[in-house]
């Protein structure tokens, strides 16, 4: 199966979401920039999803996930934010720039696996 792209600049996120996900049997890459999931992507990587944080230094999550429609290995696949922001205009900007959904900080375990099996077909 290919590897869940996971992005966030807490290094504890990526820990915690990498944890859950491989417990689930995932493969999970992991970036602490929006610059270096890009440049994993541009490398070769080709994940079945993508969750990446929305507040990151430099590229914020939806300018990655526009970034990434551009891209043949990840112009159509799944792309959530992760986020403690709710309000509906970062939303709609999220869903502008090619977001197939949206997870509130803090994630339970659960839901977070009920998503990504919706998303990622045969998970």
């Amino acid at each position: 199966m290919k590897p869940v792209l996971l992005v966030d600049d807490s290094p504890t996120m990526l820990s915690s979401m990498s944890s859950i996900l491989k417990k689930a049997g995932f493969a999970c890459e992991t970036a602490g920039t929006g610059e270096a999931a890009l440049s994993k992507v541009s490398g070769g990587l080709s994940p079945c999803l993508v969750i990446t944080d929305y507040h990151m230094p430099g590229m914020h999550g939806v300018d990655l996930i526009g970034k990434l429609r551009k891209l043949a290995p990840t112009r159509f696949v799944p792309m959530l934010v992760l986020t403690t922001e709710s309000q509906p205009e970062k939303r709609g900007a999220a869903k502008a720039a090619g977001a197939t959904g949206w997870l509130v900080k803090p994630v339970d375990p659960a839901a977070l696996l009920q998503v990504v099996k919706q998303l990622v077909p045969g998970a």
